[in-house]
């Protein structure tokens, strides 16, 4: 394993922790500081005339929690989702929103010095979404900016 990423221990303030998961073949992470919490795929209820990528809504204890599914908001393959999806909650500025992904996997420590910049021949659209990439045990993940998951006229709206 690479020695600027590991299992959490200690964490200095140059490192952070990330939370890793999977969306299709793909790997990805995000800053475990935005993750409120981990739960079960629950069936949503449809927005009507939503952006495909938004799911619907769930009731999350008295509060409407709306559903992002990341492999469309991505632009990657989607599936239907079943019992095996997790939805991760995370804190998006005042909004809190389910992220739908296949699995989560694992919780990183990285420091700066282990994030490489996404290559130049990515697209902007993919620029916009991976702040950068983090090499671990040959495999590639990509860090996520939560910030651009929504626009924000829907993060103002929900």
């Amino acid at each position: 394993m690479d020695e600027s990423i590991s299992k959490p221990v200690n964490v200095t303030p140059q490192q952070q922790e990330l939370i890793a998961f999977r969306v299709g073949r793909q790997e990805f992470c995000i800053d475990v500081m935005k993750v409120r919490e981990i739960r079960c795929w629950a069936v949503a209820t449809v927005l009507p005339r939503a952006p495909r990528y938004v799911r619907g809504v769930i009731n999350l204890r008295g509060a409407v929690l709306p559903i992002v599914d990341l492999a469309a908001r991505l632009g990657l393959p989607g599936s239907e989702p079943t019992a095996r999806n997790v939805i991760i909650v995370v804190q998006i500025a005042q909004q809190q929103i389910g992220l739908l992904v296949d699995a989560v996997s694992d919780i990183l420590t990285a420091d700066e010095k282990s994030i490489q910049p996404a290559p130049d021949v990515a697209s902007e659209l993919v620029r916009s979404f991976v702040k950068g990439l983090l090499p671990v045990d040959g495999r590639m993940i990509s860090l996520i900016s939560l910030d651009l998951v929504l626009p924000t006229e829907l993060q103002e709206a929900a």
